[in-house]
């Protein structure tokens, strides 16, 4: 089965064959660094994590570009007389870095900042004027949307239905749809702010900072582009619209992300629901918050709620026990040698179907913890193998070298742990050996009321908590 992917653009799915053999070309709008991130910018950043991992693991080197927006108008808006803009926007950039570094998305290939590609934004907006496509006014310069007659494609619109494009108040644009490449500098803004241009000092516009960033690192035509689903309008659409006029293929794939949704609410910063990344994390653990953004497909909305966390927590600590019953088993489980079961790999060739993918990871969980019953060790150290091979894909291996730091505080605070209740299971088997049930079952629910949970075993009883 070849990888089927939903291309937005088309608006089906479509047989993934990739512009070079063996590799795969990825750019994914990255953060505005504006202000902290939240939790809709991890789910981004977690999806297309999901999906490298999975294209490396089906033998493609991948390429991933994600950018950093470090010039924007809320840029400039959010800076203070005590905190320049570029210095907020590092301050942010290190914020989101930490919080992807939380949940263990990895660092992409390259990451661009906007302000490191003006001449290449410059060249295209250039290439766009040459071509007919652009226009000179007293404020800017303008992509012309009447001058393209596929404006519209990805969102599928037309652009006398479209919303006008919000470029502040301008003075020169022919159409309210037509939107700024070039912006002139304002006298309000910092001079540290401007770059000189054959239009007048100025800035560039949301939308040519990546048209320039993405080709500057993949070539003018590239396998995929992926973003949040509220990038389609105007930022995607624009970004293709312009890329396309000014001669380059770009993306011949494009992927969205779906949203957070707070209480049947899409999260967003206008309205004020919006969860920041250290408040989800505050008292969660990462791993658990991981599985959580990314158990739903990815093209779905996920409902945020606690008792969606408390779900995730317990299914995810259903798997990580079986990984310990496994482990006390059969010793070490090495990652998978063999290849993962075929229903996995089917869901994941399906448009990256996660939740389905997961089903199986639970059905082999099932599976491992009758042959743990059964005491049938060769058959239990295949299953956890091809568990852990599967959560490694998902980013949630927590037996993995990438989670090893994970939680070193309690890991200092194990072994006193460790003694303080294997001593109260000493008393209990003690008690257990004198036909004193009422005691050991004081015991045994005294440590249940403190979460720790018991496993007798015919090689003595073992804790978690």
């Amino acid at each position: 089965m070849s990888q089927r992917l939903y291309d937005t653009r088309q608006q089906t799915y479509v047989d993934f064959v990739p512009l070079r053999e063996g590799e795969v070309s990825m750019y994914v709008c990255g953060p505005t660094v504006q202000s902290s991130p939240h939790v809709g910018h991890l789910r981004s950043a977690l999806v297309y994590d999901q999906i490298r991992r999975w294209f490396r693991h089906e033998g493609y080197r991948v390429t991933l570009v994600r950018n950093v927006t470090d010039i924007d108008d809320k840029t400039l808006a959010n800076a203070t007389e005590h905190e320049p803009w570029w210095a907020l926007a590092y301050r942010i950039e290190r914020e989101f870095t930490s919080a992807y570094a939380t949940l263990r998305i990895q660092p992409p290939t390259y990451e661009p900042r906007a302000t490191g590609a003006i001449p290449e934004m410059q060249a295209i907006i250039a290439r766009l004027i040459d071509r007919g496509h652009a226009y000179v006014a007293d404020d800017g310069v303008y992509f012309d949307t009447a001058s393209w007659t596929d404006y519209g494609e990805l969102t599928h619109q037309r652009p006398a239905d479209m919303v006008a494009a919000e470029d502040g108040a301008p003075r020169g644009k022919r159409s309210p749809q037509d939107f700024a490449l070039w912006k002139g500098k304002k006298a309000e803004e910092p001079e540290s702010a401007a770059w000189d241009s054959p239009w007048g000092r100025g800035r560039p516009g949301w939308h040519i900072e990546c048209s320039a960033m993405s080709t500057k690192y993949l070539g003018t035509e590239f396998d995929i582009h992926g973003g949040g689903r509220d990038l389609r309008f105007p930022h995607h659409e624009n970004e293709l619209a312009q890329s396309r006029a000014a001669g380059d293929g770009f993306a011949r794939t494009w992927l969205h992300n779906g949203l957070v949704s707070l209480g049947g609410t899409k999260m967003s910063k206008s309205i004020g629901n919006v969860v920041s990344v250290g408040e989800l994390l505050s008292d969660r653990r990462p791993i658990v918050v991981r599985y959580l953004f990314g158990s739903a497909h990815y093209r779905s909305t996920i409902e945020l709620s606690e008792e969606a966390y408390a779900e995730a927590q317990a299914a995810f600590e259903r798997i990580e026990n079986f990984l310990a019953r496994a482990t006390r088993l059969v010793g070490s489980v090495p990652t998978p040698a063999t290849a993962l079961p075929e229903p996995f790999v089917a869901a994941m060739r399906d448009d990256f179907g996660v939740p389905q993918a997961l089903a199986v990871v639970h059905e082999t969980v099932t599976e491992g913890n009758q042959g743990i019953e059964a005491k049938d060790a060769g058959r239990v150290q295949e299953l956890a193998s091809a568990v852990r091979g599967m959560l490694g894909i998902l980013g949630v291996d927590p037996q993995a070298d990438e989670w090893a730091d994970s939680s070193a505080s309690d890991s200092a605070l194990e072994p006193a742990l460790d003694s303080l209740i294997s001593g109260l299971l000493e008393q209990r088997a003690a008690a257990r050996a004198a036909r004193d049930w009422e005691a050991a079952d004081r015991i045994r629910d005294a440590l249940a009321a403190a979460g720790i949970t018991i496993e007798d075993t015919p090689q003595g009883s073992h804790w978690s908590v």
